[in-house]
């Protein structure tokens, strides 16, 4: 009886589970919604304690304990099911876009739940989907430009509609393309097909090009820890200094990084932001020569710093409501930022055993000559300079010629 004193109603167990998930919330993570907590209860992963069953009361210490876990969203995903606008959010989608999805048999309805309007409309009977066949979308249809579908402004024909639905029970694919859905050769399902027993049957095709049921080769993959459900975005930090000299730092839900391919081009970096940080995004790339970005750590690349000229070049809120920001900076300033918290661009660039006479940078305790474009201690005026490279930021041109021409031995050059 003293344990039930601590109860919660669900609308507050919901909100402390959507706060959980992060502040500010994810992009492709809706709010967890009351009627979610009677999922959760009904999986066993909550005790009732009372009220409404679709509306539970529960224990605030069990709320708690689970706000704890790691494994948060995927409990979610696994244990409650969206309504079509929370659906849309998990997607990352409009509300037309996700209708598309439907329409095109790619999803299909796991329950239903009926909601009193009242003055508007009365009670509706509203469609539920399960939150992981939703989070596996991407994975599942490879072949989809998920990012254009996401990134569609509001007005306009969504990419999905030029689709064709697929005939009830021939949702099919073929060895390529249960290759392109667990990211491997086709020579690798060949594999597993041979070696796994378990492996699905086909149900149509020909020995030589045997079709499967791409729902049965799906959870295969799953089953066999060869493809795994989103949670949740992937992120970018950054922290960038205005002209004061402060830094800031900043989050980007779903990054898309583009790095040019010459120091004369510009790359950009785009993602999923606040209304806070874009302002605040805006004000420090409002000055003369832009912001400094001090570090940026975003998948698929080393840290990058850049010692200015960083600005915003567009935004646009989608038909779902997140606000996209797309940040650029000229390429040739892009550098290597050093492993600090603090950041800041590595001034020691190529590694060296020893200064020649065409080196006149002095020697320093890491064996690096430095970066003079920007260096303290050199300024502007002192060779050898530097010269950017492509994947590589900046380097000593004078050391590379040396190297090219045969002169590696007399500057000691031991690698970048």
């Amino acid at each position: 009886m003293r344990a039930a004193l601590r109860g919660i109603e669900a609308g507050v167990a919901a909100d402390r589970l959507t706060e959980a998930l992060g502040v500010p919330l994810p992009i492709l993570r809706p709010r967890v919604a009351a009627s979610g907590i009677g999922h959760l209860v009904k999986a066993g992963l909550l005790v009732y304690l009372g009220g409404d069953p679709q509306f539970p009361v529960v224990h605030l210490d069990q709320v708690a304990a689970m706000t704890r876990r790691r494994d948060l969203p995927a409990l979610l995903d696994r244990h409650v099911p969206l309504g079509p606008d929370q659906a849309a959010v998990r997607l990352g989608v409009r509300r037309t876009d996700f209708d598309q999805v439907v329409r095109l048999g790619w999803l299909a309805p796991v329950a239903t739940v009926e909601i009193d309007y009242k003055h508007h409309g009365g009670v509706t009977t509203v469609p539920l989907y399960d939150a992981q066949e939703i989070a596996l979308l991407e994975v599942v249809h490879p072949s989809v430009d998920w990012r254009a579908v996401r990134t569609t402004r509001a007005g306009r024909r969504s990419p999905l509609a030029a689709l064709t639905p697929l005939v009830p029970g021939e949702d099919r694919v073929l060895l390529a393309a249960v290759a392109r859905i667990a990211r491997v050769g086709r020579a690798a399902v060949v594999n597993w097909r041979r070696r796994n027993p378990d492996f699905p049957d086909p149900v149509a095709g020909t020995d030589v090009h045997p079709q499967f049921d791409r729902r049965a080769v799906v959870a295969w993959l799953l089953a066999h820890d060869k493809i795994e459900v989103p949670t949740g975005p992937t992120l970018a930090a950054l922290a960038l200094a205005g002209a004061g000299g402060a830094t800031h730092r900043f989050r980007l839900d779903d990054p898309w990084l583009s790095l040019a391919d010459d120091a004369g081009g510009e790359d950009c970096l785009s993602g999923w932001s606040t209304d806070d940080d874009e302002d605040a995004l805006a004000a420090l790339a409002a000055g003369e020569f832009g912001a400094s970005l001090r570090r940026l750590t975003a998948p698929g690349t080393g840290p990058l710093a850049v010692p200015g000229e960083v600005r915003v070049i567009d935004r646009f809120r989608s038909g779902s409501g997140g606000l996209r920001l797309t940040l650029a900076w000229p390429a040739g300033l892009r550098g290597t930022a050093g492993s600090g918290p603090a950041g800041g661009v590595v001034r020691h660039g190529v590694a060296y055993a020893g200064p020649g006479e065409g080196c006149v940078c002095r020697r320093h305790d890491c064996g690096g000559v430095v970066p003079v474009a920007w260096c303290a201690e050199h300024g502007d005026t002192v060779g050898p300079v530097l010269e950017w490279h492509p994947g590589g930021g900046i380097r000593c041109t004078d050391l590379l010629l040396g190297r090219l021409a045969g002169g590696a031995d007399r500057h000691g050059l031991g690698g970048q």
